[in-house]
């Protein structure tokens, strides 16, 4: 066997510039399996090509295998299988060749290849996991048309799924059957598929713009199958926008969706079967908040969009993952924003990336949108390149305009259909199709780092006004010299008196200053800058607290009156932290507006009211003070709750529902519910406690049940405990709403926080193996600030026991921990030397993944 846990004594470090075309090309494979949990038998056979002129040897992948035969045109081959890989001597142009290989999935903790969740064998090969199933030139480069055949025991696994469409089926002896599939379109091994289990279908069908009929399946356990109506309803709604917004139709007879518990990702696009994280698949209103509704549809989208930007073109190495996965965030977003409301969909989404991708970018793990080097490709499924990614694609959408985007899009998709491409081909589709240079616009894929945007309006008594507009990109690793980032911006002018817009456009910062002169101008102008958040940037607008909390009030860009309020939060947040007057009356005056403005959705006053998380206030200070932040930010929120006790009562009142309903009235109405609700409970209302027992016990879906329990969580009130215990004997055997029992008291903001964590790791239903768990309560609380810093550095010293721990079974999972540490540079000494403390111990461990070895040693740096 070989050994996956062990890293290399020297880790080997790929990078983009050593590319070069693979050596043999597979124009086919034919799979057979004999599946079993214990052991599983996978016989491939292999079409292959020799590419270009050379000699050298036919060289496979292959980890975690037992190596049977070998073969090569039917004769025993010559063969050396060492550090995973095997090197076959193959001496003509084409050949066929044949492995026979012995797996076990039952024992596949790593949850890549052919593994066993809950009794289903399903699999997951991106990046480089089809290497664990058979041996293969795993890289997406590499395009094979897959023929696969199946043969198990029918009453353990009476379903037999693959890629493609199914060609064969029938019973063998022994209370045996078999399933063929095939998938006339080339792919990438990593988009490989097999799912064999006891499972049930929601099944519906779609007839796509060209009037052909797609059998639609969701694949679930029977007790599941009742929450699978929404994600089927997503998937229809998905098919439909891909074909009326980018031209895109699907192109198989068959969409399969397979839902399982165990999962390192939240879903997998490999084509025409899908494989599920069962979070992002299974929703009722009885366990699923509004939040969980939104995400199913967004992902289900997602992995439905791949088809055409993932898996019709695909990645011509893994330094070009945001070709695939940028632009389908992207279209994912745009999407959600069509289906509900866009501009709560933009704030979710910038709040999104201001949290885990501007950390990253100013950061040790600091990379570009298109990486150049790597030990461990997992490594590189990041916020950089998903999120921040799609705000290039974002970009250029507002650079170029709606039609001449998708004349570009058009282009890419005619263009590369087929093929494994680059992040390069996409943006000269762009160029091309759109009819525009994009030659500097290209440096947003090879500069690391997030711009920082200096913007000053000065105006006159004679109707002019100059905006001076400066750049600066902050060194990363690897880069300490950059160049200035074309930036478009958008900017509108106020009427201070009037409050009436008096000029917007677009515009292009490209070099490191600028300025942009206004004329006609009737009153003194106030800025509203980057409306939309056309760039993801950070903007220093020096606006004092009084335009901010106009543009809070009079700013018709929502995202831009959302910023402004956020903004004049964080100001006053960060003078008290500084030691500043705690001056709170300018917020309370704007929020009070707000409450009270009747042109306004309760989904956005929801978002405009909300207090800027302890991180972000955190990510605006030279040196982060946990404690300083969260008493700054208490104090800021008794003063709201108890100043504008009334109106959150009304709001409270007014958004009370009779019955569930999901749409973006009833999930805004919801939403401004339960931010009155914590309002009301952290100002210490008489009655604040029992409202929210009364909607605990009273609610009739998860939204309103878990906005209750999250502010008595919150609390000192006695109902805390009893919500606690009824919450957990309601939902104690449903896996994915017990991960919000743990997930709301890792992230609870009292003082015990911490020694609640480390009781719930020792509590029965917590469990190293799961990811959704391990996510659940300790990447949770790695997001508390206050407690995941407390002074003493046990929750530092907790996390790392828990990465160790993770590492041994899963180093995907235990490696997507580690990022929380490498943060230590942003606090001060005493943490710091505590944090990087930790940081070499695990770096020290024997026996470490290459996974945690990389993100701990780059930590470290």
């Amino acid at each position: 066997m070989l050994d996956a846990q062990n890293a290399p004594a020297a880790p080997v470090i790929v990078r983009r510039e050593d590319y070069r075309p693979p050596d043999w090309l597979v124009p086919e494979i034919a799979l057979d399996f004999d599946l079993g949990a214990e052991r599983t038998r996978v016989r491939a056979r292999l079409k292959v090509a020799r590419n270009g002129a050379h000699d050298r040897p036919l060289v496979l992948d292959a980890e975690g295998l037992t190596l049977v035969e070998v073969t090569v045109d039917g004769e025993a081959a010559e063969h050396r299988l060492e550090d995973e890989r095997l090197t076959i001597t193959v001496s003509t142009a084409a050949a066929v060749v044949e492995t026979l290989v012995e797996i076990g999935p039952r024992a596949n903790t790593q949850l890549m290849g052919l593994y066993e969740s809950g009794g289903i064998l399903c699999t997951q090969c991106e990046a480089e996991g089809f290497r664990r199933i058979t041996p293969f030139p795993d890289r997406p480069d590499v395009l094979s048309r897959f023929t696969v055949c199946m043969a198990a025991d029918k009453a353990v696994y009476p379903v037999l799924l693959s890629n493609g469409d199914p060609v064969g089926a029938g019973d063998l002896d022994g209370g045996r059957h078999w399933a063929e599939w095939r998938d006339p379109f080339p792919k990438p091994c990593y988009l490989f598929a097999l799912v064999a289990g006891d499972l049930v279908a929601n099944r519906d069908s779609f007839v796509t713009a060209s009037g052909r009929t797609v059998d639609l399946g969701i694949w679930v356990r029977e007790p599941d199958l009742s929450k699978t109506a929404h994600a089927m309803a997503a998937l229809k709604a998905s098919m439909k926008w891909d074909e009326e917004t980018y031209g895109r139709e699907y192109d198989l007879a068959v969409f399969n969706i397979v839902a399982v518990s165990d999962f390192n990702f939240g879903a997998m696009e490999n084509k025409g079967l899908n494989i599920f994280n069962s979070r992002y698949i299974l929703a009722d209103a009885e366990t699923a908040t509004d939040a969980d509704f939104d995400a199913v549809a967004g992902v289900v989208a997602h992995e439905y969009f791949h088809n055409w930007s993932g898996n019709r073109i695909t990645c011509r190495d893994w330094f070009q993952l945001s070709l695939k996965e940028g632009f389908t965030v992207f279209r994912d977003q745009q999407f959600s924003a069509d289906m509900g409301s866009r501009a709560v969909k933009r704030i979710e989404d910038v709040r999104v990336l201001r949290a885990a991708q501007f950390p990253e970018d100013g950061g040790p793990l600091a990379h570009p949108v298109r990486p150049e080097s790597y030990i461990e490709i997992s490594n590189f499924y990041t916020a950089t390149v998903y999120n921040k990614g799609a705000e290039l694609i974002r970009m250029m959408h507002t650079i170029l305009g709606p039609e001449r985007f998708r004349a570009g899009t058009d282009l890419y998709f005619s263009r590369h259909d087929g093929e494994a491409a680059t992040c390069e081909d996409f943006v000269r589709a762009m160029e091309e199709g759109g009819g525009i240079d994009l030659s500097r616009f290209r440096l947003w894929y090879s500069q690391a780092g997030t711009p920082r945007i200096r913007a000053a309006l000065a105006s006159d008594d004679n109707g002019a006004a100059t905006l001076t507009l400066s750049q600066q990109v902050p060194a990363t690793p690897g880069q300490t010299e950059k160049q200035p980032m074309p930036i478009p911006l958008k900017v509108a002018l106020f009427g201070a008196d009037s409050g009436t817009k008096l000029e917007e456009r677009l515009v292009m910062l490209e070099e490191e200053r600028a300025e942009i002169a206004f004329s006609g101008l009737l009153e003194r102008p106030v800025l509203s800058i980057n409306r939309d958040f056309s760039a993801p940037v950070v903007v220093e607008a020096g606006r004092d607290l009084a335009d901010l909390a106009f543009l809070s009030a009079h700013d018709d860009n929502a995202f831009a009156r959302y910023e402004a309020m956020q903004q004049l939060m964080l100001d006053t947040l960060l003078r008290a932290v500084s030691g500043g007057p705690a001056d709170h009356e300018p917020v309370i005056a704007a929020v009070r507006e707000t409450l009270a403005n009747p042109a306004l959705d309760h989904a956005f006053i929801a978002e405009a009211v909300l207090l800027p998380s302890e991180s972000f206030v955190g990510d605006h200070l030279a040196v982060v003070d946990p404690d300083a932040i969260r008493a700054a930010r208490e104090a800021l929120r008794v003063a709201l709750g108890s100043a504008l006790e009334g109106q959150w009562r009304a709001a409270y009142s007014a958004t009370a529902a009779n019955r569930f309903e999901y749409s973006p009235a009833a999930k805004g109405a919801r939403r401004l519910r339960s931010v009155a609700l914590g309002y009301l409970l952290g100002a210490g209302a008489e009655d604040a406690a029992k409202l929210a027992m009364r909607q605990f016990e009273d609610a009739d879906n998860m939204t309103d049940r878990q906005g209750a329990l999250t502010a008595l969580v919150n609390s000192g009130a006695a109902e805390r405990n009893t919500a606690l215990a009824g919450f957990y004997d309601r939902y104690r055997r449903d896996p994915l709403v017990l991960d919000k029992w743990f997930t709301v008291q890792a992230l609870s903001t009292r003082d015990d926080a911490l020694e609640a964590v480390e009781a719930l790791a020792r509590h029965p239903d917590f469990t190293l193996s799961n990811p959704n768990r391990m996510r659940a309560l300790v990447g949770a609380f790695a997001a508390n600030q206050r407690a995941f810093h407390d002074v003493s550095g046990r929750g530092y010293r907790f996390l790392a026991d828990m990465i160790l721990a993770v590492d041994r079974l899963n180093p995907q999972t235990a490696a997507r921990l580690v990022p929380p540490l490498g943060r230590w540079r942003r606090f001060d000494e005493g943490r710091a030397a505590l944090m990087r403390a930790e940081l070499e111990r695990i770096v020290a461990a024997p026996g470490l993944s290459k996974d945690v070895f990389e993100q701990a040693s780059k930590s470290l740096g």
